[in-house]
């Protein structure tokens, strides 16, 4: 029987839910959840990013530059089996509908020391392969612990106080030869960018990630957030592929069904980074896409992809998801495995 020694809802889950427009509970996640990720799907509103860290009502928005702030009428509590909103529109607007992506860590956590610059808190869960650190920078180039045992696969970091800094991603697959010059960022349609100033012209290792000089990922006296997040056979995939141009489009092996998919095209500016989720419309074809750098609305039609038992499909032929010759990083987390006893992904007959 495939499995793995976890099931993925109890680390990773999607929950829909629909305003009331005063105060409300959003139950079904099925754990405590130390990250949230918010987004009205009926309207033009912000992206909201929560973190056990920082602390409920502590916002930040993944399409804008903008330092953290608190609002006491955004997400107001982490609870046992999810978490609560206030009157906040981008939370809970009156009939409006919403997604969040719920992930787990370990809680508040504590000092990580691993590295040249201790962390404030790191909460990491070695399991499901996250993490969550908070650190003031020095302006030096240096090292972070992330807690996970296991080299990143993706790192995403943004500045909290101080200057607006962009929101600042590392993925092990943006230059096989060299992929710790490369970054992109999560609040932009850019192309994949090279400075060693971001990640220190250094690779993550089991123990620590490095930043450089810049004030984007290390800025004197500054507080930021990194989200780490190591692959985990059956239950996360980040990796890349090559468009076709075809609507009978590139396959993307995962080892499991995904329940949550970002993909960005990186061999070219313009592009926004696309979010697909199983329950946004919950079936196939997956038609419905938020994306990280706007705050627009869901939207639905030509950025389709099939979510499989092993995987996912490009079905469209547009430059976001499908180009031919193109190139595009993804991150993907499971609804169900498909990993066999033994460890080994299984494969088709």
């Amino acid at each position: 029987m495939a499995y793995i020694s976890f099931q993925p809802q109890d680390y990773f889950n999607t929950k829909l839910y629909t305003g009331n427009g005063s105060t409300q509970s959003i139950t079904g996640v099925g754990f405590q959840p130390d990250w949230v990720w918010t987004k009205e799907r009926s309207g033009v509103c912000d992206h909201h990013i929560f973190d056990v860290l920082r602390g409920a009502t502590y916002k930040i928005n993944s399409a804008s530059t903008e330092t953290s702030s608190a609002d006491a009428n955004t997400l107001t509590s982490f609870d046992s089996d999810g978490f609560s909103v206030g009157t906040n529109p981008c939370q809970n607007n009156n009939t409006d509908t919403y997604v969040s992506w719920n992930w787990k860590a370990n809680g508040t956590g504590s000092s990580n020391t691993d590295g040249t610059i201790n962390t404030t808190y790191t909460s990491a869960n070695t399991t499901s392969g996250f993490s969550i650190s908070t650190y003031t920078g020095t302006g030096s180039a240096g090292t972070i612990g992330h807690g996970l045992g296991v080299a990143p696969a993706m790192i995403i970091v943004k500045r909290l106080t101080g200057s607006a800094e962009a929101w600042t991603v590392y993925h092990q697959s943006l230059d096989a030869s060299a992929p710790q010059d490369k970054y992109l960022h999560l609040n932009s349609t850019d192309a994949v960018m090279d400075s060693a100033g971001m990640w220190n012209d250094t690779a993550p290792t089991t123990s620590v990630f490095s930043v450089g000089s810049t004030g984007v990922t290390n800025g004197s006296g500054g507080t930021f957030v990194a989200y780490c997040f190591a692959e985990k056979q059956g239950f996360s995939k980040f990796g890349s592929y090559t468009g076709n141009g075809n609507a009978d489009g590139s396959f993307i092996y995962t080892g499991f069904s995904p329940a949550f998919v970002i993909v960005k095209q990186t061999n070219a500016s313009g592009e926004s980074w696309k979010m697909y989720d199983n329950k946004r419309p919950g079936y196939n074809l997956v038609n419905n896409w938020l994306e990280p750098d706007d705050s627009q609305a869901e939207g639905t039609g030509s950025n389709q992809i099939d979510m499989v038992s092993n995987g996912f499909k490009a079905r469209a032929t547009n430059t976001a998801m499908n180009a031919s010759g193109s190139t595009y990083i993804f991150m993907a987390f499971a609804e169900e495995p498909l990993v066999a006893s033994n460890g080994v992904p299984a494969t088709a007959r």
